[in-house]
């Protein structure tokens, strides 16, 4: 079906080294299968870098060039990018426009360094749910879609996915979001069904909370330095 008479979506979508690329495609996917809309890739400059997992790309867009964004797509960054004032300062530009706010797992950070969490509902992976009210965030457990206005978060993988059908639905109706979803077979089957702590059970979320204990404490405390900063 294509759509007449709209004004292209502006949609961009955040990277930089180290970025986690599972968070993003979701909204690559769905933003990008979508007829009139602008997808910008955005970095503060267009060189190659490599996200995470072992993945180059380049930006389309960079912060000084990007027009206003109807919708505004982050996810997880490693820990020195939460508090890199080039993507903070970004994201509070953007802001003051008004735009659909999309953060995935870890990019709920991104947000509360800036201020943006400060009396919102939000949710992020379960390692770092319990730091989002030190962003004077509500934190809703689960890891599903969890929207405040404007503002969506989810937990990481299918969150970017349902995250942006949602927003395509505000955006451009719900026919059309349900043709996007139909068109990618948008339909998850999980192999192991363990994809929550509560289906896990108490021992491998035990372990995955140590292996990455480190990580996400480094990530937080990014985030938390300059939102205490500011």
């Amino acid at each position: 079906m294509e759509l007449k008479n709209h004004s292209p979506l502006q949609v961009g979508i955040l990277v930089c080294p180290g970025v986690a690329i599972m968070d993003l495609l979701g909204a690559h996917a769905v933003f990008g299968m979508t007829p009139e809309v602008e997808l910008h890739i955005l970095w503060k400059n267009k060189d190659l870098i490599e996200a995470s997992p072992r993945l180059p790309l380049a930006a389309t867009t960079t912060f000084d060039e990007c027009p206003p964004l109807d919708v505004l797509v982050m996810g997880a960054v490693p820990a020195d990018m939460n508090r890199n004032p080039d993507i903070l300062a970004f994201i509070a530009r953007q802001s003051q426009h008004d735009p659909y706010l999309m953060a995935i797992c870890g990019g709920a950070l991104l947000l509360g360094a800036v201020g943006l969490l400060k009396g919102r509902k939000a949710t992020t992976n379960f390692h770092l749910l319990e730091s989002l009210p030190l962003f004077g965030a509500e934190a809703v457990p689960g890891g599903a879609v969890v929207r405040d206005g404007k503002l969506l978060t989810a937990g990481p993988a299918t969150g970017g996915f349902e995250a942006a059908l949602r927003v395509l639905a505000a955006l451009r109706g719900e026919h059309q979001a349900k043709l996007v979803e139909l068109t990618i077979e948008y339909h998850p089957q999980p192999v192991f069904g363990v994809g929550t702590p509560e289906r896990a059970g108490e021992e491998l979320t035990r372990q995955s909370k140590a292996l990455y204990k480190d990580h996400f404490g480094a990530c937080r405390d990014a985030a938390l330095s300059y939102y205490r900063a500011r």
